[in-house]
């Protein structure tokens, strides 16, 4: 897929019909993000006022799927909403945004997927999530999915749907010559190490890479020798996304770290959607992967700087905004 000067061999944008926007799928997880913003996180038994609360719409995929669609991709996605309130509002939002939701199923009887998240001051957060419907999505819905899939410059896999179902969606894409992209996020070390090396592209964060690998992740030193070792075991691509460190790109031939951009963080909840649905976007179109890596981080970045996941996410034009005004 990429060759070793970096360029993209991915035959991105293969869709012509497309009026030459890349097209990318998502296969993964909807929540609706239950925010709240804390002074400091309780103790154990300890009940603490907090000064805010606010819903979102949210989940990995979903995440990704919209910060693609905001920059200028078309997306479609294949999830799957429960039978509650939340699930037309679900769908709703991402129509908004221009994803194609003629992939998302209802789940009789089952929630939604719902994700409460607790922000501190500093900006970092603290996650839990109830998978609900999501963990009805499966390799058959997939394979509905198949003629849509093929006309795809992209598909991107998360670990918040069953695990048989990221399998089956990297194998139909190594199958078929699809690029694929997994973010093994939430990490479990029952991830199948052998099937993942179908991904194109594996993207995981230093807390997920220590989880995968049983490596310690300190240090940038030890980050780039438990990404070699994944490496080691047949994966093509590890990029490693380092927060406020930038990420590092790992190869069977290089190493290369990418330069964060320093900003004011305040709440970094779905940076690494921010990242992943951005990569997606311009590696589809066809850029360099370098490249595609820099705007990456740069994209991430300035999701931070606002309250909120996919609220927080830059149109093309904001983000062409903000990359000006670095240059200044």
């Amino acid at each position: 897929m990429v060759n070793e000067s970096g360029a993209n061999e991915s035959g991105a944008n293969k869709n012509g019909a497309n009026n030459g926007k890349p097209r990318i799928a998502v296969i993964g997880s909807n929540m609706m993000d239950l925010v709240t913003y804390v002074d400091r996180m309780p103790k154990r038994g300890e009940t603490v006022e907090a000064p805010s609360f606010e819903m979102g719409h949210g989940g990995k995929g979903a995440n990704q799927a919209i910060a693609a669609a905001k920059l200028g991709a078309t997306v479609m996605m294949v999830t799957k909403v429960g039978d509650d309130l939340f699930a037309d509002n679900t769908i709703r939002n991402l129509q908004h945004f221009g994803v194609d939701t003629k992939h998302v199923g209802r789940v009789a009887g089952k929630s939604s997927g719902v994700a409460p998240i607790m922000v501190e001051p500093s900006g970092e957060n603290s996650i839990l999530i109830i998978k609900g419907a999501n963990n009805d999505l499966s390799p058959e819905d997939v394979e509905r999915a198949a003629a849509d899939l093929k006309a795809c410059d992209l598909i991107l896999l998360q670990l918040e749907v069953p695990l048989e179902t990221v399998y089956a969606a990297l194998a139909f894409g190594k199958a078929h010559n699809v690029p694929t992209l997994l973010n093994p996020a939430p990490a479990t070390p029952a991830l199948d190490r052998r099937k993942v090396c179908d991904a194109s592209f594996f993207v995981p964060n230093e807390t997920e890479l220590a989880i995968l690998t049983g490596m310690p992740v300190e240090t940038e030193a030890q980050i780039t020798e438990a990404a070699r070792s994944l490496i080691a075991q047949g994966v093509d691509t590890v990029i490693v996304t380092m927060g406020a460190r930038g990420a590092l790109l790992a190869t069977a031939t290089q190493i290369e770290r990418i330069a964060p951009i320093a900003v004011k963080a305040v709440d970094t909840t779905g940076a690494g959607d921010a990242f992943v649905g951005s990569f997606a976007r311009y590696f589809a179109s066809g850029e360099r992967l370098q490249v595609t890596l820099a705007l990456a981080v740069r994209y991430a970045a300035d999701s931070v700087t606002r309250r909120g996941t996919q609220k927080a996410y830059a149109t093309e034009a904001e983000f062409k905004r903000f990359r000006e005004n670095l240059r200044e």
